[in-house]
């Protein structure tokens, strides 16, 4: 099918509603020469260096997904051939919320940032882009181990709990990556975005567990090595996609850890390059890792701390309860005792599902201003209302038509008449329904006749808590209006020609038009954009290859001027220059 946004397939068909909100066009035809030099630059150089540091799956799966070294790739072109390995790819806008670019990874969707960094950021940006994500991620998913540990982060990560805190820095960060990439921006903004950053980095109290299941996506998919701590080869995507930071990461000067839980723990600064990684003997070890923190988390281990989590985040959750009742909301408040759950309550539209699917009944329509239920055992009963079976419950007066008064453990008392029970297929009991009840905690008021019927849940405890609806479709998720999206500058009459001359080399390159004057765009350089050197990379190259040793001494002439006025760009200019020579040696 054809969407205005994107042309699907298979996989993508399978993507849910509240996922596709993010997908956006790549709009090729927007990239420009420059956009397309320096993705040239930076893969030529990658290949060249990467194939002597990065792991073997790298250049092999350059290989095998169809990302070419002289054009960016076009998301249609690389979805036919992920499609091979069970992948596809989607254009998105710059950052998305942790939890959706997780879900994403769930479905085996890989999230590419369409943008592409400016040429003055041409070895790293914060910002998520397209040499980042499709030259970064895309080659190593075509390992189907390091695959499937990205499937399966996906999937327990999207569940991971966030706080409050949480998405006021994804916010900061999305700015910073905007700005940064944005023509224009002064320092002293960009000096403050950082500053914000640091403050909220400090003051971001005890860390959530997607805070913490970020860091091990930090140091692993983005920041990993892969080997031993003496000899590591770079896997990570934030590694593969700079070539700043794949050469210092190789230094000394970065320490080098046995990658185990303890990374999680390891807060990072997206601004600066990393004073340590770590290194993991092979894949295995990832998802190893991952199910030993997953085991660690609220989705496995429920009870009071994860109801309590879901109270702190102050966004839509979930709780599993051992019936298999699961119920989805925002939580408000829970009465504990003696260290477990007795009471919670939601606040707002609120769904009741079974093995994620809605009962019948219980939509956000039944439940708009909250749901609230006793948890736990009746006082002086061994037998949990969940394993009794049709007897007991007749014997304890939890039957159609009886009234009655159940005490809870805890305090809780729920007194009414019951009109009716909802079981699962097995027939067991999750839900009593009650008329004229009234509902208390050690005198307090929680419910009373004239709200209408009261629904209690049946479970003994919370076997699980986690981010989102239990079922996908009970909510209304198309929410997603980012605060800011990236910022497209008018091009200036000048930037367009640098553009029209960077087109014009690389058409003459490419064979599609070889009457331009190289040497007329050469002079057109030196007098009006003197602080360009990669179009003077690309001209020398042409001319080593054409033995045209006269022009070849005129441009390296001016790039020792570039270089002079502008030192930062030296070892560029002269790494530009080695993969001249080691090109055209290659050809000869």
């Amino acid at each position: 099918m054809k969407d205005a946004a994107y042309e699907s397939n298979p996989i993508l068909d399978k993507l849910p509603e509240h996922l596709k909100q993010f997908i956006k066009p790549q709009n090729y035809e927007e990239y420009s020469a420059i956009d397309q030099a320096v993705w040239r630059y930076v893969m030529r150089k990658n290949v060249d260096y990467l194939s002597k540091v990065a792991h073997r799956s790298y250049v092999d799966g350059l290989e095998q997904t169809g990302i070419s070294i002289d054009h960016i790739p076009n998301m249609y072109g690389m979805n036919r051939i992920l499609k091979e390995i069970g992948w596809a790819a989607v254009a998105v806008d710059g950052f998305i919320p942790p939890a959706a670019f997780m879900e994403f990874q769930a479905y085996n969707v890989l999230v590419i940032a369409s943008d592409i960094r400016q040429l003055e950021n041409i070895e790293y940006t914060p910002a998520p882009d397209i040499i980042h994500e499709g030259a970064g991620h895309a080659p190593i998913i075509a390992n189907p181990e390091y695959a499937e540990y990205l499937r399966r982060f996906g999937e327990i990560g999207s569940k991971a709990i966030s706080s409050a805190k949480d998405y006021e820095l994804y916010e900061a960060v999305r700015h910073l990556s905007i700005i940064k990439e944005a023509h224009g921006t002064s320092q002293e903004e960009i000096d403050k975005a950082e500053k914000h950053i640091e403050y909220l980095q400090e003051n971001m109290g005890e860390p959530s567990e997607m805070a913490l299941i970020r860091n091990l996506h930090w140091w692993t998919v983005e920041y990993g090595l892969i080997g031993t701590v003496d000899n590591p080869k770079i896997y990570g995507a934030g590694l593969l996609s700079s070539i700043g930071e794949s050469k210092w990461c190789m230094q000394d000067e970065v320490i080098k850890l046995p990658y185990t839980i303890e990374a999680a723990h390891q807060a990072f600064d997206i601004t600066k390059p990393q004073p340590q990684l770590f290194v993991t003997p092979d894949f295995a070890l990832l998802s190893q890792v991952l199910e030993d923190f997953a085991n660690t988390m609220a989705l496995r281990t429920g009870g009071l701390v994860g109801i309590k989590k879901l109270v702190d985040s102050k966004a839509l959750g979930s709780i599993e309860l051992s019936t298999g009742l699961q119920i989805s909301g925002h939580f408000q408040s829970v009465i504990e005792h003696d260290g477990k759950p007795v009471y919670m309550r939601t606040i707002g539209s609120t769904a009741l599902a079974y093995r994620e699917k809605e009962l019948v009944g219980h939509s956000v329509l039944e439940h708009p201003e909250g749901f609230g239920s006793p948890i736990g055992k009746l006082k002086g009963i061994n037998l949990a209302i969940e394993d009794m079976g049709p007897r007991d419950l007749k014997a304890y007066k939890i039957y159609e038509g009886e009234q009655v008064s159940l005490e809870f453990e805890g305090g809780v008392k729920v007194e009414g008449t019951i009109i009716t029970g909802t079981r699962n297929l097995q027939g067991k009991i999750l839900l009593v329904t009650f008329k004229d009840c009234t509902v208390t905690h050690n005198g307090t008021v929680l419910f009373l006749p004239e709200w209408g019927l009261y629904h209690m849940a049946v479970g003994q405890e919370v076997v699980s808590a986690f981010n989102g609806p239990a079922d996908l479709n009970s909510f209304n998720l198309i929410t997603h209006v980012p605060l800011e999206t990236t910022i497209k500058s008018e091009k200036s009459t000048t930037r367009a020609q640098l553009e029209l001359y960077y087109q014009q080399i690389r058409d003459f390159r490419e064979g599609s038009n070889t009457t331009t004057s190289r040497n007329k765009v050469f002079k057109e350089l030196q007098e009006n954009y003197p602080e360009d050197w990669l179009l003077s990379v690309e001209l020398f190259e042409l001319a080593k290859k054409g033995n045209d040793s006269g022009f070849q001494k005129e441009i390296k002439a001016h790039l020792e001027t570039v270089k002079q006025n502008n030192p930062k760009v030296g070892h560029l200019i002269d790494d530009g220059l080695e993969l001249v020579e080691l090109g055209t040696a290659k050809v000869e």
